[in-house]
């Protein structure tokens, strides 16, 4: 069943958190693929897995994404999550990269483009979904099977999906299983 909320936004974070482990424990699944821009998110939910058989992959935005030469994530949260045995993959979006360098430079769209404001029609969260199982699939981080990703719209999370995952040069191979959760409006 899924849940909709109202409203997007960081005050669903609790409940997503709660949606997706309670998911992966019903399901099997023992990856959690999450987005992640500073951490704050990821800290609340390597406090909800703890004694739990399951892996967390944090997917940072690239450095550089907000101002030159910035990582935006926490670097004491990323010795954290990896001390605990999870995964911090900070890396360039496979639905961003050059085609919007081009775009933002020389005006036009790209066909990228084209496909996140298809996938953007179902909310922010449900672009981002997809785009981090690719990224974790790229780097090897998870296996290409079903994962739950989770995202949001701005900060925090406000959307979680079962996603069958696999790579970024495959990127139509993957299969959105179920959606959990997600906003009504955005």
């Amino acid at each position: 069943m899924c849940v909709y909320f109202e409203t997007p936004g960081s005050e669903h974070t609790g409940a997503v958190i709660r949606i997706a482990v309670d998911a992966a424990g019903e399901r099997g699944i023992k990856h959690l693929v999450a987005a992640s821009t500073t951490g704050k998110s990821a800290k609340e939910l390597l406090e909800a897995v703890k004694d739990r058989d399951l892996r967390i992959v944090a997917v940072t935005h690239n450095v550089g994404f907000s101002e030159e030469g910035k990582d935006e994530f926490d670097p004491a949260l990323r010795q954290e999550l990896i001390r605990a045995g999870h995964q911090v993959l900070t890396a360039t979006m496979p639905t961003r990269g050059i085609n919007k360098a081009i775009s933002s430079r020389f005006g036009g769209y790209s066909q990228i483009e084209i496909v996140n404001a298809a996938l953007r029609m179902f909310g922010q969260g449900m672009k981002v979904c997809p785009e981090i199982t690719a990224m974790a699939a790229d780097a090897g981080l998870i296996p290409f099977d079903d994962v739950i990703a989770i995202a949001g719209t701005g900060r925090g999370w406000d959307t979680a999906i079962v996603v069958k995952a696999n790579s970024s040069n495959k990127f139509f191979d993957l299969k959105v299983r179920e959606i959990l959760c997600k906003p009504r409006s955005f």
